[in-house]
C-alpha cells in the first residue's frame, strides 16, 4: 500500500492536474509534441538503465555483499547517464533536425538531462525497495511530482496571467518557449529527486566490483532486450502514427487526441505499475518457499481480479473519466476499453515472466517480447495509414495477448505454476458480459444508468467473493 501511494499519487496528480490542464491549455498539435517527445523518454529509460534495476534485485542477496553490488550498479549507471547527457548537449542540433524540430534543439537538451538523472536514480530508488524503505520511497515520489505541478502551473498558468504586472515574472517568463516549459518543469523536478536521494549517493559503502559488475551485466542484457522490445510494445505508436498518417489528416493532432484518450486508462495502468514495484522484490523473496509456485498462482488471480473491476470501473462510468480531458480531443474515447485490456494483459505478461527471470532463462524473455514487439511494428505499419491511432490500440492488444500466450505455454515447460484457468476465463467472461450488457442496456437517466452500473460491480465482486470463499476462509484460519 505505501508503495501504492509513492505511484498511484503522483501519477494521480498528473492525472488530475496536469492532464485536464495540458488538454485545454495546449492544442491537438502541440499535446502531440509533448505525447511525442515523452514517448522517447520511454525508450531512453530502458536504454539507459539497461535491465540493472533487476539485476540489482538479483545479485543483493545472500551469496553476495550487498553494499559491493550497490555500488557497483550505482557507478555504472552514473557513467552511462553522464556520457548520455554530454553527448545530448553536444549532438541536440543534429538531433532535432532528424526528428523534425530543427528549431528546438533545446528540447533535446532538456529530455537528455532528464533522461540521465532519472536512469542514474534507478539504482537508488531500487535499494529503497529493497531496503523495504517504502515510506521515503513513496515521499520521494509524490515531493518530485507536486515540484513538476507547481513549476508546470506556474510557468504555464501564473506566469501569462501576470506578465504584465510582475517584474520577477518578466525576468524569468518568456510566452515563446510554450511547451518546452513542460520539459523544463520536468528537468526541475528531476534535479530536486536527485537532491532528495543524496544520502543513497553520496554515503555509499562497499567497493566496485568489476567482475561481478559484468555478471550483472550480462544477466541483464536480456532484459534490456525484452525492454526495448517491451517499449516498442508501450510506446512505438506515438513515435509512427506522426509518420505513417497521412498529412492530410494532419498526424499530430491525432497523436495528441490518441494521447490524451490514452491517459483515460491511467487507473489500469497505475495499479500495474503499484503491483510491479512491490511484487519483483516479493516474487524473489519466495523462490525458495515451498509454497512459492502456490503462492504465484494465487497473485496471478487476484491480480486478474483487481484489473477487471478496474476495467469495469472505468467503462461503467466513462463518462465521467472522460470530463478529464479537453472536448476537443474526446473523439478518440472508443480506444479506451482496447487499451484497458491491452494494459491488463501487459500485467498478466509481468505476472507470468516470473519463471525466466527465477531460472535465469531471461534469453526467452527477450524472446518472447520481441516477438510482440514484431507483431506491434507490423500492425502499426500496415493500418496507421487507414485506419489511425485506432490501429495503434489494438496493435497494443493482440501484442500483448500473442505474448501472454506464449509465456504461459513455455512457462509450463520449465517452471511449472498451478494458475487456475478455468476461474480466471470465467471471471473474464463475467466482466466483458456486464460491460456488454451496460452499453446495450437503454436507460432513461444517467442515475439509473450510474445506479445500474454500480450494480454490476457489486455482483461482479460478490461472485468472485463466492468463488474464493474457501481460500478466504482457509488463509483466515492460519493468520494471513
Amino acid at each position: 500500500m505505501v508503495y501504492g501511494l509513492g505511484i498511484v499519487i503522483p501519477r494521480l496528480l498528473n492525472y488530475l492536474l496536469l492532464t485536464p490542464f495540458y488538454t485545454r491549455i495546449f492544442s491537438r498539435t502541440e499535446y502531440g509534441i509533448i505525447t511525442e517527445f515523452y514517448a522517447y523518454i520511454v525508450f531512453l529509460m530502458v536504454i539507459l538503465t539497461y535491465g540493472m534495476e533487476t539485476g540489482f534485485f538479483r545479485y543483493a542477496d545472500k551469496d553476495h555483499d550487498r553494499k559491493n553490488v550497490y555500488r557497483s550498479a550505482l557507478i555504472s549507471l552514473f557513467i552511462t547517464s553522464f556520457i548520455f547527457i554530454v553527448l545530448s548537449i553536444i549532438y541536440s542540433p543534429h538531433i532535432s533536425n532528424i526528428i523534425g524540430y530543427g528549431a528546438n534543439p533545446e528540447y533535446i537538451i532538456y529530455i537528455g538531462i532528464i533522461v540521465g538523472l532519472d536512469a542514474f536514480t534507478a539504482i537508488p530508488f531500487a535499494r529503497l525497495r529493497l531496503e523495504n524503505k517504502a515510506m521515503k520511497y513513496a515521499i520521494i515520489r509524490i515531493f518530485e511530482v507536486i515540484i513538476n505541478i507547481g513549476v508546470n502551473w506556474f510557468f504555464l498558468y501564473y506566469c501569462p496571467r501576470n506578465s504584465n504586472e510582475n517584474e520577477f515574472v518578466n525576468t524569468v517568463y518568456n510566452p515563446g518557449i510554450g511547451v518546452g516549459y513542460v520539459f523544463i518543469s520536468n528537468l526541475i523536478s528531476s534535479v530536486f529527486k536527485l537532491l532528495m536521494l543524496s544520502k543513497e549517493i553520496l554515503i555509499v559503502h562497499g567497493k566496485f566490483e568489476f567482475i561481478l559488475l559484468k555478471k550483472m551485466i550480462v544477466y541483464s542484457f536480456p532484459l534490456l532486450i525484452a525492454g526495448l522490445a517491451g517499449t516498442i510494445n508501450e510506446a512505438l505508436d506515438r513515435v509512427l502514427l506522426k509518420h505513417l498518417i497521412p498529412d492530410i489528416n494532419n498526424p499530430m493532432e491525432q497523436l495528441g487526441i490518441y494521447g490524451a484518450n490514452y491517459k483515460l486508462a491511467v487507473l489500469m495502468t497505475l495499479f500495474i505499475q503499484m503491483f510491479r514495484y512491490a511484487a519483483e522484490p516479493f516474487f524473489f523473496s519466495k523462490k525458495d518457499d515451498k509454497n512459492a509456485r502456490i503462492i504465484y498462482a494465487d497473485v496471478m488471480k487476484y491480480f486478474i481480479f483487481s484489473g477487471l473491476v478496474i476495467f469495469l470501473v472505468v467503462m461503467l462510468f466513462l463518462d465521467i473519466f472522460i470530463l478529464f480531458i479537453g472536448k476537443d480531443f474526446r473523439e478518440g474515447v472508443k480506444i479506451v476499453p482496447v487499451i484497458l485490456f491491452a494494459n491488463l494483459m501487459m500485467g498478466i505478461f509481468f505476472n507470468l515472466s516470473i519463471w525466466y527471470k527465477l531460472t535465469n532463462k531471461t534469453k526467452y524473455g527477450a524472446y518472447l517480447v520481441c516477438v510482440g514487439a514484431l507483431i506491434t511494428i507490423l500492425i502499426n505499419y500496415l493500418f496507421i495509414p487507414e485506419f489511425g491511432y485506432y490501429a495503434s490500440a489494438w496493435g497494443h492488444l493482440v501484442s500483448y495477448t500473442v505474448m501472454v500466450i506464449l509465456c504461459f505455454i513455455y512457462g509450463q515447460k520449465f517452471f511449472t505454476v498451478p494458475y487456475d484457468l478455468k476461474k480466471i476465463i470465467f471471471y473474464v467472461f463475467i466482466a466483458l458480459s456486464f460491460y456488454l450488457l451496460s452499453v446495450i442496456c437503454d436507460f432513461n437517466t444517467l442515475k439509473e444508468k450510474y445506479i445500474c452500473n454500480a450494480v454490476f460491480i457489486f455482483i461482479f465482486i460478490i461472485i468472485f467473493y463466492l468463488n474464493e470463499k474457501k481460500w478466504f476462509i482457509k488463509n483466515k484460519c492460519r493468520g494471513t
